[in-house]
């Protein structure tokens, strides 16, 4: 699929429940059921929509390869235990990490409520897009402290060490805040995250320093280096590093989920998801806080504005998906085009 490029693209802006719609049709056309290519393509649109471009649309081709791979269970119907009064496991049976969480949703909020904290468990699932969609809903809608972890395929090289064993692991936090907007973000504990790679080596960018190395180990700046054979550094060295092993732990050892480097996709070719597991972990802050938590969070806000920290983490999303809200969101021409084919309609 054409993804935009550094060259001058005609673009459109395509209105956000427009997009979202295409997305599923996409999804249910290339072998997903209907409920997991709704939750898919809002996720997909959703990121797209907040300027997340590396796990917006961007990953549509990645999801169909797949797909059509076999290596995924478009229609898996995740199995939810409820194994002790604040530990929910899901076994997302090789489907979609996000289909799992919305099956086990009302019963992780039910019990954070119930007992001022909830553990959610999901086991043999692919998780391919943002992560900050799985927990600011539980901040935004339901007023509760959220974090997820989840691990991915093996593409980063532990501090120290000379090949790739860890994920990118990303970390998303939320929290409800006192002026509305919950206080979230989504890291990689790797030094950039995976789809920001390709993105650069389509575009033809090099990469920061001290980013990745080659299929040799040498540090290297260019994108398709660390791509064919190469592999990411994880950020601030063994510091970052003992955050992703941390992430491994909780998201796979946990839960029952394979490790980064513990699943084998080489008789899928064009398997492109990770088949590892994820951990969310809900908190009910009024157990502790009374109602005083948004209060408090928005204080820690301002006073980070005040000692002159510019913007709030996630606030450029937010301004970006009021704007894409507002005017539509912006996608290449081509990319439009694209979408629509493979939806079925006019290309």
């Amino acid at each position: 699929m054409t993804v935009s490029s550094a060259a001058p693209e005609s673009s459109v802006r395509i209105p956000f429940g427009q997009l979202r719609d295409t997305l599923a049709l996409i999804f249910e056309r290339h072998g997903t059921s209907r409920a997991v290519a709704a939750i898919l393509a809002d996720n997909c649109a959703s990121a797209e929509r907040d300027g997340a471009s590396s796990h917006g649309v961007f990953r549509i081709p990645g999801y169909l390869s797949t797909l059509a791979s076999g290596w995924a269970d478009g229609r898996a119907q995740p199995q939810v235990q409820d194994v002790a009064p604040g530990c929910i496991a899901v076994d997302a049976r090789n489907g979609f990490a996000q289909p799992a969480l919305a099956a086990a949703r009302d019963l992780l909020v039910a019990k954070a409520r119930a007992n001022g904290i909830a553990l959610l468990a999901i086991r043999d699932s692919h998780h391919f897009a943002a992560l900050w969609p799985d927990v600011e809903p539980l901040a935004e809608q339901e007023g509760l402290v959220a974090l997820a972890l989840v691990n991915s395929m093996a593409c980063v090289v532990p501090h120290g060490g000379t090949q790739a064993l860890f994920g990118t692991n990303p970390i998303a936090f939320a929290a409800p805040c006192a002026d509305g907007a919950p206080l979230v973000f989504d890291l990689a504990t790797s030094s950039m995250a995976h789809g920001d790679v390709q993105i650069a080596a389509r575009e033809g960018r090099l990469l920061p320093e001290s980013c990745g190395v080659d299929a040799r180990g040498q540090p290297t700046r260019e994108p398709r280096a660390v791509l064919d054979g190469g592999s990411l550094l994880p950020f601030g060295g063994h510091k970052g590093s003992a955050l992703s092993m941390m992430v491994e732990l909780l998201a796979a050892a946990l839960t029952g989920g394979s490790f980064s480097f513990g699943f084998d996709w080489s008789g899928h070719p064009g398997a492109q998801t990770p088949r590892t597991g994820e951990l969310i972990i809900a908190i009910d802050p009024e157990k502790t806080a009374g109602q005083a938590f948004a209060q408090r969070c928005g204080e820690l806000v301002q006073a980070m504005a005040d000692a002159g920290q510019p913007r709030r983490p996630g606030q450029q999303r937010h301004h970006q998906r009021a704007d894409s809200l507002t005017r539509g969101v912006p996608l290449a021409q081509s990319t439009w085009n694209e979408l629509q084919r493979l939806a079925g309609g006019p290309a």
